[in-house]
C-alpha cells in the first residue's frame, strides 16, 4: 500500500508491472471474439460522442481472472482509499473486502457489473471521461493493457487529466506495458498545497491509435445503478 500510495502522490497514477500474463491476458481477448454471453452491454463509444472504438461491460458471473483481481487489489485499494479521505476531512471509511463494497453497492441501487474491456483500431480513440455510475463511488480503478505497444499496436497512450483550482488542467501520460496495469484516481485525489489538502479533478482517456489493434480490460470496483 505504501508505494501505491507514494505513487499516486507523486505521479497522479500508479503502475503494477506485470498485473497479469499473456496467457491470462490471451483468455481475456478470446471472450470478445467467441463467448457474447460473456457480456451485458456494448457500447459503440462514436455513437455517443465518447470517441471511436468500442467497449463491452461483462455481465456476472464475472470472469475469474476479473473477479480475482476485484477481490485480491480492493484491500490495498481501500487502504489508499481511506488515507484520501483522511486528507480531505471525510469521516467515511471504505468496507475491508469487496464483498462488502458490493453489498453497500447493491443497497444504494447499484447492482450491474461494471469491469469492461475495450477494443481500439486505426483510427479509434477514447475522450477524457471519468467512471461514475452512481452515488457510490469508489475512488481508484484500474486499466490492464493487453496488447504490446509498438507491436501489437502504435499510439493508444493512457492519458490522464489533472485540474487544480485556478490553475490550467496536466496532461499526464501513463506507461505500459502488455500486462500492466494502472491504478488510477477515478474522480479526483487530495493535492497538498500550502493551506492544506484540496481535491485535483482527474479524468483519463486514450489518445488516438494509429496502428494496429489495442485492447484493454478496465476494473471499476464500484456497480452501476
Amino acid at each position: 500500500m505504501t508505494d501505491l500510495l507514494a505513487d499516486l502522490d507523486g505521479d497522479g497514477y500508479a503502475v503494477i508491472p506485470g498485473l497479469i500474463d499473456a496467457l491470462d491476458a490471451a483468455a481475456l481477448t478470446r471472450i470478445w471474439a467467441e463467448d457474447a454471453a460473456g457480456f451485458r452491454k456494448t457500447v459503440v463509444m462514436g455513437r455517443h460522442g465518447y470517441g471511436q472504438g468500442e467497449y463491452r461491460y461483462f455481465a456476472r458471473p464475472l470472469p475469474d481472472i476479473v473477479q480475482r483481481l476485484r477481490e485480491s487489489l480492493y484491500p490495498s485499494l481501500a487502504a489508499v482509499a481511506d488515507t484520501w479521505a483522511e486528507r480531505l476531512g471525510s469521516p467515511g471509511r471504505w468496507p475491508a473486502t469487496h464483498a462488502e463494497l458490493a453489498a453497500e453497492c447493491a443497497a444504494a441501487g447499484q447492482t450491474r457489473p461494471t469491469p469492461l474491456m475495450l477494443r481500439y483500431g486505426p483510427g479509434d480513440y477514447n475522450r477524457l471521461h471519468q467512471d461514475l455510475y452512481g452515488e457510490l463511488v469508489f475512488p481508484l480503478q484500474l486499466v490492464v493493457l493487453l496488447d504490446a505497444p509498438g507491436q501489437d499496436f502504435t499510439g493508444g497512450e493512457l492519458v490522464l487529466s489533472e485540474g487544480r483550482a485556478r490553475m490550467q488542467s496536466r496532461p499526464i501520460v501513463v506507461p505500459l506495458a502488455k500486462g500492466d496495469a494502472a491504478v488510477i484516481p477515478v474522480r479526483e485525489r487530495p493535492i497538498q498545497s500550502a493551506r492544506g489538502w484540496s481535491k485535483a479533478t482527474m479524468r483519463h482517456g486514450v489518445s488516438e491509435i494509429r496502428s494496429g489493434l489495442r485492447r484493454t480490460l478496465g476494473v471499476i470496483f464500484h456497480d452501476a445503478a
